[in-house]
């Protein structure tokens, strides 16, 4: 589920994808450009977050040049087009991610002092010399091959949206058919490990699934990974038909028990899994992981209020931000038009920047009118468009209420992000309208919204956290999953 404070965060855009090709400018200065050879690494605070950059700066022919990379975004590499030196400073142009790295080298050469601009946002970057070759992010979980199971690399088409989804199918090496279950990432354009500062949770939990007996299907979001189609201008639903094309490929196999299709969606994912259910006669059982039970008004403001109290915020802070939250969300119930709707929302946003202190603005990289006009426009953006639209005002108990099939539901008692009490009573509640009696729920202390124990639950630990998931969740979703089928 995507974080959204508004006007308290900014997020660092996507990345892009790697490239090899990069040209290279200098300009020789003062400083010689062997100077600067090495390995680089630093932290961007970005928001809550803390993402570390490491930086590949080498020589030719008296030339600088240089790879970037994100590495606790799955150490994806930036595309670099430039680098030029000027006396001490280097700076690196990264145009298809739109973002730029100015830095100043240390007299003793050691440190690089410097500024990582991207989408109007302006945030320091200190880089310090290193002599590691790569900077490994610590996930014991992840599984390392030669896996004792069969992983496949697969594709299949949606003809609902005309586009084809790429994914991972795992199953045991022998027996079967098996029963087989359908990871639905979260919000956000993901990939089909669900990638995120570093950690990968579902090809950890496909992992611990696949060696307990079950088969996995895993998948790249659409217009993401080598999955096509457009993500940007699809909502929920649409979403929804991708997990039914999954679940129609899913049949097509034989090592697939046609009558033992399940669906675990986490997050937005939980959302999608309900839909996806009261829908299809061809899903044996769901299992909501932190999954909403009430709107996304409701959950938005739940969010906002909770991850900024835990990260130290005012009362005062916190109140602007749910009242600034309230404006916009009524701008975009009333005005269905998104021309109309942005000027409306720009001109509020831009109000409360002005308004806000000096705190606020730094943390959102504000430091002159260009940056003030980066930040507005990505707030703007962030929000207007259909997913977010249809997210605001989507009932998901109504679409519970109809789900036949039998339901696992859990959260943990430090997500921050979909909270536990009113989201877990919702779904319960649903589930009895409906009169459905076959459901867990289960609330599990401890546990942010990754699944990981976790301090506070506030986003800024999930990257420092080494566990990408509670093995005991793990072990109750497996768990569960056999029961229901077998019984």
């Amino acid at each position: 589920m995507r974080t959204l404070l508004i006007c308290t965060t900014i997020a660092l855009a996507p990345l892009g994808t790697p490239s090899q090709a990069y040209g290279q400018e200098s300009e020789q200065g003062t400083t010689d450009p062997s100077e600067f050879v090495g390995n680089w690494v630093g932290s961007l605070s970005v928001g809550t977050v803390q993402l570390r950059m490491r930086f590949e700066i080498g020589e030719s022919g008296g030339e600088l040049t240089a790879n970037v990379f994100s590495v606790d975004q799955g150490n994806a590499q930036v595309p670099v087009e430039s680098v030029t030196l000027t006396g001490a400073t280097v700076a690196i142009a990264m145009p298809i991610a739109g973002a730029t790295f100015e830095g100043t080298l240390s007299a003793d050469g050691n440190s690089i002092e410097g500024s990582f601009a991207q989408m109007g946002s302006t945030l320091a970057l200190n880089l310090e010399r290193t002599d590691a070759e790569e900077t490994e992010t610590r996930r014991p979980q992840d599984p390392v091959e030669p896996f004792p199971y069969l992983s496949e690399d697969v594709s299949y088409a949606n003809p609902d949206g005309g586009h084809t989804l790429a994914g991972t199918f795992t199953r045991p090496e022998s027996g079967g058919p098996f029963p087989t279950v359908i990871l639905i990432s979260g919000s956000g354009p993901q990939d089909r490990d669900e990638a995120l500062l570093g950690h990968r949770p579902f090809l950890v939990l496909s992992d611990h699934l696949t060696r307990r007996g079950i088969a996995v299907l895993r998948f790249d979001d659409r217009g993401f990974g080598e999955s096509t189609g457009n993500f940007a201008t699809a909502t929920s639903r649409d979403f929804a038909s991708d997990v039914l094309a999954g679940v129609a490929y899913l049949k097509t196999r034989d090592d697939v028990d046609a009558d033992a299709i399940g669906l675990a969606g986490h997050s937005e994912g939980g959302l999608i899994a309900p839909m996806v259910a009261a829908g299809s006669d061809d899903v044996a059982y769901i299992v909501l992981m932190a999954g909403p039970g009430v709107n996304g008004e409701q959950i938005l403001y739940a969010q906002g209020e909770l991850i900024a109290r835990a990260n130290g915020a005012s009362r005062q802070a916190i109140a602007q931000n749910r009242e600034l939250q309230r404006a916009m969300f009524a701008v975009l119930k009333a005005e269905p038009d998104v021309e109309r709707a942005g000027a409306v929302l720009a001109e509020l946003v831009r109000a409360a920047l002005e308004e806000a202190g000096e705190e606020v603005r730094a943390q959102a990289g504000i430091t002159d009118d260009a940056t003030l006009d980066g930040a507005v426009a990505a707030q703007v953006q962030s929000v207007n468009t259909p997913w977010f639209r249809y997210f605001l005002t989507y009932e998901p108990a109504e679409t519970i209420e109809r789900v036949t099939v039998p339901v696992l539901a859990i959260n943990g008692e430090r997500d921050l992000q979909v909270p536990y009490e009113e989201n877990l009573r919702e779904i319960e509640a649903a589930l009895r309208r409906g009169g459905n009696t076959e459901y867990e729920i289960h609330a599990l202390p401890g546990l942010n919204h990754l699944f990981q124990y976790s301090d506070t639950g506030s986003p800024s630990e999930y990257q420092a956290i080494e566990e990408t998931w509670a093995v005991e969740v793990m072990e109750l979703i497996a768990d569960w999953i056999l029961e229901t089928v077998e019984g």
